[in-house]
Protein backbone atom coordinates (compact mmCIF):
# COMPACT_ATOMS: atom_id res chain seq x y z
CA UNK A 1 0.00 0.00 0.00
CA UNK A 2 1.23 3.09 -0.54
CA UNK A 3 2.08 6.34 2.11
CA UNK A 4 1.52 8.96 -0.05
CA UNK A 5 -0.60 10.27 -2.22
CA UNK A 6 -0.74 13.09 -4.90
CA UNK A 7 -3.05 15.57 -5.73
CA UNK A 8 -3.44 17.99 -8.69
CA UNK A 9 -5.44 21.25 -7.92
CA UNK A 10 -8.18 21.92 -10.62
CA UNK A 11 -8.54 25.91 -9.82
CA UNK A 12 -7.98 28.70 -7.84
CA UNK A 13 -9.93 31.05 -4.91
CA UNK A 14 -9.90 34.92 -6.53
CA UNK A 15 -10.96 36.64 -2.83
CA UNK A 16 -10.76 39.98 -1.48
CA UNK A 17 -9.12 38.83 1.67
CA UNK A 18 -5.50 37.61 1.57
CA UNK A 19 -4.97 36.47 5.47
CA UNK A 20 -6.77 33.77 7.24
CA UNK A 21 -7.32 35.89 9.84
CA UNK A 22 -9.57 38.20 8.42
CA UNK A 23 -11.78 35.98 7.09
CA UNK A 24 -15.16 36.07 8.56
CA UNK A 25 -16.53 32.70 9.80
CA UNK A 26 -19.44 32.81 7.04
CA UNK A 27 -17.05 33.78 4.49
CA UNK A 28 -17.64 35.93 1.68
CA UNK A 29 -18.60 36.71 -1.86
CA UNK A 30 -15.77 35.17 -4.13
CA UNK A 31 -14.57 33.93 -7.30
CA UNK A 32 -13.27 29.74 -8.02
CA UNK A 33 -11.47 29.79 -11.38
CA UNK A 34 -10.91 26.26 -12.71
CA UNK A 35 -7.87 25.57 -14.47
CA UNK A 36 -8.14 25.20 -18.52
CA UNK A 37 -7.90 21.50 -18.26
CA UNK A 38 -10.12 21.11 -16.48
CA UNK A 39 -13.55 23.38 -17.79
CA UNK A 40 -15.11 20.40 -19.14
CA UNK A 41 -15.69 19.49 -15.45
CA UNK A 42 -17.73 22.51 -15.61
CA UNK A 43 -20.40 21.28 -17.96
CA UNK A 44 -24.36 21.00 -16.30
CA UNK A 45 -22.83 23.02 -13.02
CA UNK A 46 -25.25 25.99 -13.42
CA UNK A 47 -28.10 23.52 -12.69
CA UNK A 48 -26.77 23.53 -9.28
CA UNK A 49 -27.71 26.14 -6.49
CA UNK A 50 -25.04 25.10 -4.11
CA UNK A 51 -21.95 23.44 -4.62
CA UNK A 52 -19.44 21.44 -1.61
CA UNK A 53 -15.67 23.42 -2.41
CA UNK A 54 -12.52 21.15 -1.32
CA UNK A 55 -9.42 23.53 -0.92
CA UNK A 56 -5.90 23.30 0.84
CA UNK A 57 -5.58 25.82 3.46
CA UNK A 58 -2.16 26.81 3.05
CA UNK A 59 -1.71 28.63 5.49
CA UNK A 60 -2.98 26.54 8.07
CA UNK A 61 -0.30 24.50 11.03
CA UNK A 62 -0.63 20.93 10.70
CA UNK A 63 1.52 19.95 13.16
CA UNK A 64 -1.79 20.57 16.12
CA UNK A 65 -4.39 17.41 16.34
CA UNK A 66 -6.70 19.27 19.57
CA UNK A 67 -7.83 22.85 19.05
CA UNK A 68 -10.28 25.16 20.59
CA UNK A 69 -12.85 27.05 18.20
CA UNK A 70 -11.36 30.59 19.28
CA UNK A 71 -12.65 32.16 15.84
CA UNK A 72 -16.18 31.21 16.89
CA UNK A 73 -15.66 31.32 20.53
CA UNK A 74 -12.15 30.86 22.34
CA UNK A 75 -14.16 30.08 26.25
CA UNK A 76 -15.15 27.15 24.10
CA UNK A 77 -13.72 23.62 25.38
CA UNK A 78 -11.38 21.71 23.28
CA UNK A 79 -11.84 19.47 20.40
CA UNK A 80 -9.82 16.72 18.49
CA UNK A 81 -9.50 18.21 15.08
CA UNK A 82 -11.28 15.92 13.57
CA UNK A 83 -14.59 16.56 15.38
CA UNK A 84 -14.00 20.84 13.92
CA UNK A 85 -13.89 22.31 11.37
CA UNK A 86 -10.81 24.22 12.24
CA UNK A 87 -8.34 24.70 9.40
CA UNK A 88 -5.42 23.48 11.58
CA UNK A 89 -5.23 19.81 10.99
CA UNK A 90 -2.72 17.11 9.49
CA UNK A 91 -3.73 17.52 6.12
CA UNK A 92 -5.57 20.75 5.70
CA UNK A 93 -8.54 20.20 3.72
CA UNK A 94 -11.14 22.53 3.71
CA UNK A 95 -14.97 21.83 3.14
CA UNK A 96 -16.88 24.32 1.98
CA UNK A 97 -20.57 24.72 1.13
CA UNK A 98 -21.25 27.70 -1.27
CA UNK A 99 -24.14 29.74 -2.89
CA UNK A 100 -23.63 29.18 -6.49
CA UNK A 101 -24.55 32.82 -8.26
CA UNK A 102 -23.02 32.91 -11.47
CA UNK A 103 -20.51 31.38 -14.06
CA UNK A 104 -19.04 34.06 -16.40
CA UNK A 105 -16.42 32.11 -18.54
CA UNK A 106 -14.76 29.25 -16.84
CA UNK A 107 -14.93 31.58 -13.26
CA UNK A 108 -17.15 30.54 -10.42
CA UNK A 109 -18.91 33.50 -8.36
CA UNK A 110 -20.68 32.08 -5.50
CA UNK A 111 -20.76 33.27 -1.63
CA UNK A 112 -19.74 31.93 1.59
CA UNK A 113 -16.86 31.30 0.65
CA UNK A 114 -13.93 31.19 3.15
CA UNK A 115 -10.91 30.54 2.15
CA UNK A 116 -8.20 32.97 1.00
CA UNK A 117 -6.99 34.20 -2.67
CA UNK A 118 -4.54 32.38 -4.00
CA UNK A 119 -6.22 29.11 -2.42
CA UNK A 120 -5.71 26.15 -4.58
CA UNK A 121 -9.31 24.14 -4.80
CA UNK A 122 -8.71 20.40 -4.75
CA UNK A 123 -11.98 19.76 -6.04
CA UNK A 124 -15.99 20.73 -7.05
CA UNK A 125 -18.98 18.74 -6.08
CA UNK A 126 -22.34 18.92 -6.50
CA UNK A 127 -25.24 19.59 -3.12
CA UNK A 128 -27.81 16.95 -3.52
CA UNK A 129 -31.06 16.92 -1.74
CA UNK A 130 -29.72 13.60 0.41
CA UNK A 131 -26.46 16.22 1.76
CA UNK A 132 -29.40 17.15 4.12
CA UNK A 133 -30.18 16.53 7.68
CA UNK A 134 -32.21 18.20 8.98
CA UNK A 135 -31.85 17.49 12.83
CA UNK A 136 -28.58 16.71 13.49
CA UNK A 137 -26.86 16.00 16.69
CA UNK A 138 -24.09 18.03 17.66
CA UNK A 139 -22.45 20.09 20.94
CA UNK A 140 -23.02 23.59 21.22
CA UNK A 141 -20.51 25.98 19.43
CA UNK A 142 -21.90 28.91 19.72
CA UNK A 143 -20.12 32.29 18.71
CA UNK A 144 -19.45 34.45 21.93
CA UNK A 145 -20.39 37.82 20.47
CA UNK A 146 -24.22 38.86 20.61
CA UNK A 147 -23.40 39.99 16.98
CA UNK A 148 -21.43 37.32 15.53
CA UNK A 149 -24.25 34.90 16.83
CA UNK A 150 -26.77 37.32 14.74
CA UNK A 151 -25.35 36.93 12.03
CA UNK A 152 -24.79 32.92 12.49
CA UNK A 153 -28.52 32.61 13.35
CA UNK A 154 -29.40 35.41 9.90
CA UNK A 155 -27.74 32.74 7.91
CA UNK A 156 -28.98 29.76 8.99
CA UNK A 157 -32.54 31.18 8.79
CA UNK A 158 -31.94 32.39 5.48
CA UNK A 159 -30.19 29.22 4.23
CA UNK A 160 -33.49 27.37 5.22
CA UNK A 161 -36.10 30.25 3.78
CA UNK A 162 -34.65 31.60 1.25
CA UNK A 163 -35.65 34.75 1.37
CA UNK A 164 -35.27 37.94 3.74
CA UNK A 165 -38.23 38.83 4.70
CA UNK A 166 -39.67 40.91 8.49
CA UNK A 167 -41.04 38.26 9.74
CA UNK A 168 -37.70 36.31 9.24
CA UNK A 169 -35.88 38.96 10.50
CA UNK A 170 -38.42 38.86 13.65
CA UNK A 171 -38.06 35.10 13.96
CA UNK A 172 -33.81 35.53 14.12
CA UNK A 173 -34.35 38.13 17.32
CA UNK A 174 -37.02 35.54 18.80
CA UNK A 175 -34.60 33.19 18.47
CA UNK A 176 -31.65 35.62 19.92
CA UNK A 177 -33.59 35.67 23.07
CA UNK A 178 -34.47 32.15 23.31
CA UNK A 179 -30.67 31.00 22.92
CA UNK A 180 -29.60 33.68 25.43
CA UNK A 181 -32.72 32.84 28.22
CA UNK A 182 -32.57 28.96 27.80
CA UNK A 183 -29.35 28.32 26.57
CA UNK A 184 -29.30 25.98 23.04
CA UNK A 185 -31.99 25.97 21.70
CA UNK A 186 -31.28 23.28 19.33
CA UNK A 187 -31.62 20.98 21.99
CA UNK A 188 -33.74 18.10 21.89
CA UNK A 189 -35.55 19.04 24.98
CA UNK A 190 -36.44 22.48 23.72
CA UNK A 191 -39.92 22.75 22.69
CA UNK A 192 -40.96 25.34 20.20
CA UNK A 193 -44.53 26.95 19.43
CA UNK A 194 -44.94 29.46 16.96
CA UNK A 195 -48.45 32.04 16.33
CA UNK A 196 -48.32 34.15 13.11
CA UNK A 197 -47.40 33.78 9.53
CA UNK A 198 -45.89 30.73 7.67
CA UNK A 199 -42.68 32.92 7.00
CA UNK A 200 -42.08 33.63 10.86
CA UNK A 201 -42.50 29.33 11.62
CA UNK A 202 -40.67 28.61 8.50
CA UNK A 203 -37.77 30.82 9.98
CA UNK A 204 -38.07 29.54 13.40
CA UNK A 205 -37.88 25.95 12.30
CA UNK A 206 -34.73 26.68 10.27
CA UNK A 207 -32.83 28.06 12.62
CA UNK A 208 -33.66 25.61 16.13
CA UNK A 209 -34.36 22.28 13.52
CA UNK A 210 -37.11 21.15 15.86
CA UNK A 211 -38.96 18.83 14.07
CA UNK A 212 -43.11 17.89 13.90
CA UNK A 213 -42.37 14.30 14.83
CA UNK A 214 -39.38 12.16 16.47
CA UNK A 215 -38.82 13.88 18.33
CA UNK A 216 -42.15 16.01 18.28
CA UNK A 217 -40.44 19.77 19.29
CA UNK A 218 -42.78 21.98 16.92
CA UNK A 219 -45.81 23.04 16.75
CA UNK A 220 -47.50 26.09 14.50
CA UNK A 221 -50.46 27.75 14.18
CA UNK A 222 -51.65 30.12 12.08
CA UNK A 223 -52.45 33.00 13.18
CA UNK A 224 -52.49 37.67 12.89
CA UNK A 225 -50.09 37.73 16.19
CA UNK A 226 -46.91 37.02 16.31
CA UNK A 227 -45.87 35.42 19.20
CA UNK A 228 -43.69 32.32 19.99
CA UNK A 229 -43.11 29.72 23.03
CA UNK A 230 -39.99 28.28 24.00
CA UNK A 231 -40.21 25.68 26.66
CA UNK A 232 -37.27 23.59 28.49
CA UNK A 233 -37.99 21.77 31.75
CA UNK A 234 -39.97 23.73 33.89
CA UNK A 235 -39.38 26.63 32.26
CA UNK A 236 -41.63 28.62 29.62
CA UNK A 237 -40.54 31.56 27.63
CA UNK A 238 -43.20 34.09 25.68
CA UNK A 239 -42.08 35.92 23.17
CA UNK A 240 -44.66 38.84 21.41
CA UNK A 241 -43.76 40.83 18.62
CA UNK A 242 -44.99 44.40 18.61
CA UNK A 243 -43.65 45.75 15.83
CA UNK A 244 -42.39 45.11 11.95
CA UNK A 245 -38.71 45.06 11.66
CA UNK A 246 -36.36 46.18 8.28
CA UNK A 247 -32.89 45.61 8.66
CA UNK A 248 -32.03 48.78 10.17
CA UNK A 249 -34.16 48.12 13.29
CA UNK A 250 -33.44 44.45 13.02
CA UNK A 251 -30.03 45.61 13.67
CA UNK A 252 -30.31 48.82 15.71
CA UNK A 253 -33.36 48.17 18.12
CA UNK A 254 -33.51 46.80 21.36
CA UNK A 255 -35.13 43.83 22.34
CA UNK A 256 -37.64 45.92 24.49
CA UNK A 257 -38.77 47.90 21.67
CA UNK A 258 -39.17 44.41 19.30
CA UNK A 259 -41.01 42.18 22.02
CA UNK A 260 -42.56 41.73 24.89
CA UNK A 261 -40.96 38.92 26.77
CA UNK A 262 -42.02 36.86 29.48
CA UNK A 263 -40.48 33.84 31.48
CA UNK A 264 -42.81 31.72 33.69
CA UNK A 265 -41.93 28.64 35.31
CA UNK A 266 -44.22 25.33 34.87
CA UNK A 267 -44.90 22.26 36.76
Amino acid sequence: MENSITLNPIGIVESSITNRDDMPTNGIQAGIRVFSPYVGALERIEEYSHLWILTWFHQAPRDVTTAVPSKVNPLSHRFGVFALRSPSRPNPVALTLVKLDRIQEYTLYVADMDAIDGTLVIDIKPYFEHDTVFSPRTPQISPLSANALQKTLLKQALTHHGETCPDLLLAVRMALIADKLLGYIKSPDVQVQVYGSTCLADAIQGICRARLANPARFEFCSSFIKHSIWIKGNRRLSISGVRELDLKAFWGLPDYEIFEVAMEEIE
